[in-house]
């Protein structure tokens, strides 16, 4: 087998944890028309989620080496 090539838009992404069982990820909806997101809701944008375990798998396989 070939090596295989890291999607690079993912590896931007996405970070494997330590334990490598689960994906960081950033939260969506924090760049623009901020003005009606109430500051309590924009704070909790700000820090990161996780991966759902139904997409686990489709994102360890854009990034096999993460």
């Amino acid at each position: 087998m070939p090596k295989l090539r890291t999607k690079r838009g993912a590896a931007k992404r996405f970070k494997i944890t330590g334990s490598g069982r689960k994906v960081k990820r950033q939260k969506a909806f924090a760049n623009h028309i901020l003005t009606k997101k109430s500051p309590k809701r924009k704070r909790g944008l700000r820090s990161s989620g996780l991966v759902h375990g139904t997409n686990m798998k489709t994102v360890k396989r854009l990034i096999p080496y993460g």
